[in-house]
């Protein structure tokens, strides 16, 4: 997860999301299916996909690390806050393309959803 973090960081997004996967993927052998290092593979993940466009796929790993927050911590957690943050900036991200992006209707229903579960 931390060699992701550097690729990340200096914009190698296809290396980042290569050493996030391999990450998840220990992780999800080695921890219990609600562990909080999972939401943190998970919104690293989505960060990558949110940075090359890839909304649907964004929103879709910043639900599964959300989910995982909900049920694992308390509700005032800045964690949440945070998975919040992620996903009202993924939000403003789609809002700001042209309304015949093909994104556009994958995501906002992707987003009703998580409404209707908070």
């Amino acid at each position: 997860n931390n060699i992701g973090l550097v690729y990340y960081g200096i914009g190698e997004y296809s290396k980042a999301l290569e050493y996030y996967e391999t990450s998840l993927k220990i992780r999800e052998k080695a921890l219990p299916p609600n562990h909080p290092d999972l939401a943190a593979s998970y919104n690293n993940i989505g960060l990558v996909y949110r940075d090359v466009g890839e909304y649907s796929k964004a929103l879709e790993y910043y639900e599964k690390s959300h989910q995982i927050l909900e049920i694992s911590l308390p509700p005032n957690h800045p964690d949440l806050a945070t998975s919040y943050n992620n996903i009202g900036r993924l939000y403003e991200e789609i809002t700001s393309l042209p309304p015949t992006h093909p994104n556009i209707k994958v995501v906002m229903n992707a987003i009703a959803g998580v409404k209707e579960k908070l």
